[in-house]
């Protein structure tokens, strides 16, 4: 098989992270795509998005990470964001329990905004965040409830990480781009529109096509 054609056509896959605020999401994804981690974050407003790209059996995908804010109040942009998704993160803390609690919340708005068609079969992944913290002296939520609510849902992967340390993150983003490349749907995930200045948006609606 001629491999310049088999790369001819790139996957974009859409990832969505979520996950309450200040569990690590934009420190899980620096760490993978840059390999650098900072305490200094501020908080995430609205949406951003990281792109990795990646061999997945054979075949170059482009991973499109978008780290969404954890406050209540940026919910309403879950609708055009989520919109398109081929797999979603949900992150929690392990080293406090209300983000374990929250979890249920994530998963179940993702799935009513995100109108995936085929809610059952849609994929997720779990990421356990900060075992490092304390030397995991601190922890709250153990590793045998996070792995029974993931079976309770449907076996969803599940992996413990360390955005500080680096530790298991590579391996937890490759499983995300392997279940995403199996919900692989080939639609247009970019939203037109959403960065426009309203400049111009008014030279759009303005010109004469």
């Amino acid at each position: 098989m001629d491999i310049s054609s088999s790369h001819r056509k790139r996957t974009l896959l859409k990832v969505i992270v979520l996950g309450d605020s200040g569990v690590g999401k934009t420190s899980l994804m620096n760490q993978y795509v840059y390999k650098k981690f900072s305490q200094q974050y501020k908080a995430t407003i609205g949406a951003d998005f990281v792109t990795k790209e990646l061999l997945v059996d054979d075949k170059l995908v482009t991973l499109q990470i978008w780290d969404t804010a954890g406050q209540e109040r940026f919910h309403s942009l879950g609708a055009a964001f989520y919109r398109g998704a081929d797999c979603c993160v949900l992150v929690y803390d392990v080293n406090i329990h209300k983000t374990f609690d929250t979890l249920n919340n994530w998963h179940d708005d993702f799935l009513k905004q995100a109108d995936t068609g085929n809610p059952d079969a849609f994929p997720f992944v779990l990421l356990g965040n900060k075992v490092d913290v304390d030397g995991g002296n601190s922890r709250r939520v153990t590793e045998k409830k996070a792995r029974e609510w993931c079976a309770s849902r449907g076996s969803i992967p599940y992996f413990e990480t360390s955005a500080k340390e680096g530790y298991n993150v590579d391996d937890a983003f490759l499983c995300v781009a392997k279940v995403a490349s199996e919900n692989d749907h080939d639609l247009d995930i970019y939203f037109r529109g959403i960065f426009e200045t309203p400049s111009e948006a008014e030279q759009r609606s303005n010109c004469a096509c």
